[in-house]
């Protein structure tokens, strides 16, 4: 069963269980992949949910950063929530160490020796983790291992 079939159940669920944290958050997951389908003109691909949960995640993640600033406990409760729900349906998250060691491979793959080739090492890297990393912690450490 697809993720994205997975999430629709699960939407179905909540609704029949009243939970509005997750109906709402399963509703704007899947909003998202379907404007994607209407843009792409194609069906989103596991990789494509996973980006979108992640980029939702991020979104969640400057909420809370915002609300801190405006002391609004209520909006860090509410999108803390939302992520907690969201990360259910990513893939299990890849350790660092498994991280560093398959952008080690890309990059000699590549043959990348400066910062300069870094775009031809994220485009290899990140369609190898295939969602298991967040954007920025790839790009981090692609970073170090090219400087360092």
């Amino acid at each position: 069963m697809t993720t994205k079939t997975t999430l629709e159940n699960q939407l179905k669920d909540a609704m029949r269980a009243g939970d509005d944290v997750r109906k709402r958050t399963l509703r704007m997951v899947l909003s998202a992949a379907k404007l994607i389908e209407i843009e792409k003109g194609a069906a989103v691909d596991e990789t494509g949910i996973a980006a979108i949960l992640q980029k939702e995640i991020k979104s969640r993640r400057e909420a809370i950063a915002d609300a801190q600033r405006a002391n609004r406990p209520d909006l860090i409760a509410d999108s803390e929530a939302e992520i907690a729900v969201l990360e259910g349906y990513l893939p299990k998250a890849m350790p660092a160490e498994e991280l560093e060691t398959l952008a080690k491979q890309v990059i000699a793959e590549v043959g990348a020796t400066s910062q300069r080739e870094m775009g031809q090492v994220m485009k290899a890297l990140v369609a190898r983790v295939a969602g298991r990393a967040p954007g920025d912690q790839v790009s981090s450490v692609v970073r170090k291992l090219l400087v360092g």
